[in-house]
């Protein structure tokens, strides 16, 4: 009987810890529950300039319309180039259904990714520069954006980084307020329909 009971409490134990890590079965890897805590607690977005593709300065977020963004950098020889062209998909899914959001791709290393940079990376993808640009922040509010955004970037020591890749999405109400795999687009599209 001592048996069963010490095999029953550890299962409970067990299965209560799991309950406990995975949100309540709602994500079973870091970077679901992430997804989970962002949707559940939106937080304000400051106001950042912005320096695009084209060389002209946009005030970011803007209030009243849902924003989508990414953070890259150009010279990524992997993951920015696959969601590179998802992001371009994902651009020409919602263009399909009607909908003109604006759309960021935006380098967390400024210093590297000047304009000839951003522009060689925006041609390789086919942004133009509306619905969807590439952009860099100044250097002095990078660590606070990826702080802010959860993006995790680490450097590869060969000159390259190491860094998590979502679509982002700020609300009307310039909250962050979703993160979603890079190819789920009728998510995507369904968060956004729901911001309109």
């Amino acid at each position: 009987m001592k048996q069963v009971t010490f095999t029953l409490s550890a299962a409970l134990l067990g299965c209560a810890a799991i309950w406990q890590a995975t949100d309540g079965g709602r994500a079973v890897t870091a970077e679901g529950a992430r997804r989970v805590q962002i949707a559940e607690n939106p937080v304000h977005v400051p106001p950042v300039s912005l320096e695009t593709m084209d060389g002209s300065l946009q005030m970011w977020p803007a209030q009243g319309q849902p924003i989508l963004l990414e953070f890259i950098y150009t010279t990524c020889p992997t993951i920015c180039q696959t969601s590179g062209g998802d992001f371009a998909e994902l651009r020409d899914h919602l263009t399909d259904e009607g909908l003109d959001v604006p759309m960021y791709s935006v380098s967390f290393d400024p210093v590297a990714d000047g304009l000839p940079e951003l522009q060689s990376y925006g041609e390789a993808h086919g942004a133009s520069g509306h619905p969807w640009t590439i952009a860099r922040p100044e250097i002095d509010v990078v660590a606070g954006l990826l702080d802010l955004f959860r993006v995790t970037v680490i450097p590869d020591g060969w000159g390259g980084y190491k860094h998590n890749i979502a679509v982002l999405v700020i609300n009307p109400n310039g909250e962050f307020a979703g993160a979603y795999d890079t190819r789920a687009f009728e998510d995507i599209r369904s968060a956004v329909e729901a911001m309109l």
